[in-house]
């Protein structure tokens, strides 16, 4: 509201209308009608909430892609364009919200969950300021659920207050120390492509991919990490992505509360694996442009997507063709794996970045064109800056190895003394205020889920 005052509306109308689906999704689960009648009014409903809230999401988002299409193929043809007559600014948050709202209908009708009579928790549930703006995209099987207990809840737990400090600790150093120093470079080489060779281009590229899990990462950690001082459990939304062998498996381990809800929601209904592999690789592709059209009105989101569709389709027909292998070459395979999925992965997100297809064909191009290699300072980093990122990169890689092993910093932590403890709380707060990208004059960047 600080923001845009009028935009809340959006938001109270989404949980007004959710809410109040709700409710008569279960009063006709308990009145005595005609079993036929009552499933045809239990789906009319669910497609009124739905038609409700995506008209919202498709007029705000996706109207100006629309219109831009439209007047692209009346140019072509010499007719007559159109020229909207008002300005649309996209609502923050607005595409995590109705999902999270829908979620709510679709469990009702599923009978997944209780309804919410009380509309106060019901709208708590569905603007829960910590991941309103950019997720995770929680369930109501989880946090509303959560909200009913509270009341159970003590006020002041010294164990679950420490461990979300340090959860929103962690994500502070994923976003202002990683994150925000990467994007420095990025956005320099990006802005500027045609100036720089092969290195630099691939340089960028793959820190692109750093900067985006730690930016997205890190809001997630600290969404986790507020929510759970409050006591409250958030799920999670990261799962060391980067180390995923293929591209399904990446997307069991990147941005998890959205894959599973177009899982739930979008892919189950349509037959998932259910009907033979040709109706699955269809129900796969339709997912994922789904999903690329989720994070952007462009068609780089939409490329992008489509291909990890692809991508993921590829994977799934080689799968199916088993070979034997070594099992002490088995270490050596996953480590292949796991690179060729990064570098897939990576290449992909350069239609993510870019701001129109040809700047992303022209990054892709310009990559193979021989040019002198500039010193890295010229990328828009000092020595000491990338010595810092250097480092700070080697942490993250480590603490996600010791992650996928089944080791939690934290507990071990916990385990030393107050003093050693005391120190490493030091020492953490010490690295983000001394090596955060923050300050006078500086632009700060803002989290780039943000903007979906």
């Amino acid at each position: 509201m600080c923001w845009n005052a009028s935009y809340a509306l959006l938001l109270l109308f989404s949980t007004a209308v959710t809410w109040l689906g709700g409710l008569a999704l279960w009063k006709l689960s308990v009145i005595d009608l005609n079993e036929s009648k009552k499933t045809s009014l239990r789906k009319l409903c669910v497609a009124v909430s739905f038609i409700l809230n995506l008209s919202i999401l498709f007029f705000y988002k996706y109207f100006y892609f629309v219109t831009d299409n439209i007047n692209f193929v009346l140019k072509a043809f010499n007719l007559k364009t159109y020229e909207p007559a008002f300005d649309i600014i996209l609502p923050v948050g607005i595409s995590f919200y109705i999902f999270q709202a829908l979620s709510y209908t679709m469990d009702i009708y599923r009978q997944q969950v209780e309804v919410e009579k009380n509309f106060a928790k019901y709208a708590l549930f569905v603007s829960f300021f910590p991941q309103l703006v950019a997720g995770p995209i929680e369930r109501s099987k989880n946090l509303l659920v959560q909200i009913e207990g509270m009341d159970k809840l003590k006020l002041l737990n010294y164990e679950r207050v420490r461990d979300g400090v340090l959860l929103m600790t962690w994500g502070l150093f994923q976003k202002i120390v990683i994150a925000d120093r990467i994007a420095i470079v990025v956005n320099q080489v990006y802005d500027n492509y045609h100036s720089y060779g092969c290195v630099e281009l691939v340089t960028a590229a793959l820190l692109f991919s750093f900067q985006i899990y730690c930016d997205f990462g890190g809001y997630s950690n600290i969404a986790k990490g507020a929510a759970q001082v409050m006591g409250i459990q958030l799920m999670d939304n990261f799962r060391q992505p980067y180390l995923a062998e293929n591209i399904k498996d990446f997307w069991r381990r990147w941005h998890i509360s959205l894959t599973t809800w177009f899982t739930d929601y979008l892919y189950i209904p349509l037959g998932g694996n259910r009907k033979g592999k040709l109706k699955q690789n269809r129900n796969i592709l339709i997912v994922f442009l789904c999903s690329g059209l989720w994070h952007g009105a462009a068609w780089t989101y939409v490329i992008w997507g489509a291909l990890h569709g692809c991508a993921q389709i590829l994977g799934n027909i080689l799968g199916n063709i088993k070979k034997e292998r070594n099992a002490a070459l088995g270490i050596l395979v996953r480590i292949f794996k796991t690179g060729i999925t990064f570098g897939i992965v990576t290449v992909l997100w350069v239609f993510f970045r870019a701001e129109t297809i040809g700047q992303a064909f022209g990054y892709f191009a310009q990559m193979l064109r021989y040019k002198r290699l500039q010193t890295f300072e010229a990328m828009g980093l000092g020595y000491a800056d990338w010595i810092v990122l250097i480092a700070a990169l080697f942490i993250l890689f480590m603490i996600d190895i010791m992650h996928e092993r089944g080791i939690r910093l934290r507990r071990e932590l916990y385990k030393r003394n107050v003093f050693f403890r005391g120190f490493i709380y030091l020492c953490i707060v010490w690295s983000i205020l001394l090596f955060g990208i923050y300050g006078y004059q500086y632009d700060a960047s803002q989290f780039i889920y943000f903007q979906f």
